[in-house]
């Protein structure tokens, strides 16, 4: 499975101008916790909530007067979107990061891929085959059973209904 079968495609964007405010308001509104940088399509870098509270909450800078450019990260590891998502989500361990901007070749953001993202598509996917798994019709063959006792064979064996077996051979 590749990066793009699971990332978030266009996902909200903000400049270097935007102030810190109305990022955390976007957070807030669209559930996530970080938003990609652009400038036009190109990815410029990324800011996170926890990039909010430590780079200028701590530090006592005013969310209306303090920009994205000085505060979020700009040294950003990619993926690509035919990336393996397996290959992804080792990048994400390696680096210690739960979402990364999903680039094309020319460094121009095509979307987002999440931990989250990939813990739902593993889901629907275990989800579907368990679905498989219910529909597909029993293997082997059918064996049906006389209706009563009379009509049994018997040299089978018997089992009664406190699970003790007992031979019926003549």
């Amino acid at each position: 499975m590749d990066v793009k079968d699971v990332m978030t495609t266009r996902p909200t964007c903000v400049t270097r101008d935007t102030p810190l405010r109305q990022v955390a308001e976007l957070m807030q509104s669209e559930d996530v916790g970080a938003i990609p940088v652009v400038d036009g399509d190109f990815l410029v870098g990324m800011v996170t909530d926890r990039d909010i509270v430590i780079r200028a909450i701590a530090r006592g800078l005013d969310s209306d007067e303090t920009r994205v450019s000085d505060i979020a990260s700009e040294d950003l590891v990619t993926v690509s979107p035919g990336h393996d998502l397996s290959d992804a989500l080792e990048t994400m361990a390696r680096y210690q990061v739960r979402r990364l901007p999903v680039t094309d070749d020319d460094n121009r953001l095509v979307g987002v891929v999440s931990q989250a993202d990939v813990a739902m598509s593993a889901k629907e996917k275990a989800a579907g085959e368990m679905l498989e798994d219910i529909s597909r019709p029993p293997r082997g063959p059918r064996v049906v059973g006389p209706d009563d006792d009379k009509d049994r064979d018997e040299s089978y064996e018997q089992v009664d209904t406190r699970g003790e077996s007992s031979s019926r051979l003549p």
